[in-house]
């Protein structure tokens, strides 16, 4: 007991330090270090983003990329016409980016998620209305109306990819092995090179 009272301003010292820095673990991407830093997109350095511009002008932050139709012009039956810190200089930094996509006629929506439960959210959505997907889940969205659609999608991050899942598994280099895909898909492996020939 006369050790634990010799030690115990020191447990006190260390208890109070941990709770003074506990929020340091838990935080997110820190702030800007200034108010503006446009991408200079000609720069060689390799930074986690790109490194800012010297000189700055409004352009840097404005742009029209998202108000044209893209033109639909393959199997997917969309269009991605990206606003991130490629065309927008002045998203460097900011930690966000918006895309546009344009679909075949139809004019309505599909659209849905799937949680990692496999329970599936579900909606037909029309001009002005808004469908959330969460972050990092399996989503769709589909034309399924008369006339075309498009919407405008916000993103977390300056650069965002895009992975569509049918084309990351069956066009991927080198390929992944068909044994494989066809105990994912429950099939064989003669089926899946049925399905791999529609994405040469």
């Amino acid at each position: 007991m006369t050790a634990f009272r010799k030690m115990f301003p020191s447990i006190m010292v260390i208890m109070t330090l941990l709770v003074i820095n506990s929020d340091k673990a838990c935080a997110a991407d820190p702030d800007m270090l200034q108010d503006i830093c446009p991408a200079d997109l000609t720069s060689t350095v390799k930074v986690n983003g790109y490194p800012c511009k010297n000189t700055s002008s409004t352009d840097d932050f404005t742009s029209r990329v998202l108000s044209m139709p893209g033109v639909v012009a393959n199997v997917v039956g969309i269009m991605i016409t990206r606003a991130n810190v490629q065309t927008v200089p002045g998203l460097n930094t900011l930690g966000v980016s918006m895309s546009r996509v344009d679909f075949l006629p139809g004019g309505e929506l599909l659209v849905g998620f799937i949680t990692t439960d496999n329970d599936l959210f579900s909606k037909v959505i029309k001009q002005g209305e808004v469908f959330v997907s969460p972050r990092g889940l399996v989503h769709f969205q589909k034309n399924v109306g008369r006339g075309p659609a498009a919407t405008i999608v916000a993103f977390n991050s300056q650069l965002p990819g895009v992975q569509v899942i049918s084309i990351t598994l069956f066009q991927s280099s080198p390929p992944v092995p068909n044994d494989i895909l066809a105990q994912t898909f429950r099939t064989t492996p003669e089926q899946i090179a049925l399905l791999r020939k529609n994405f040469v």
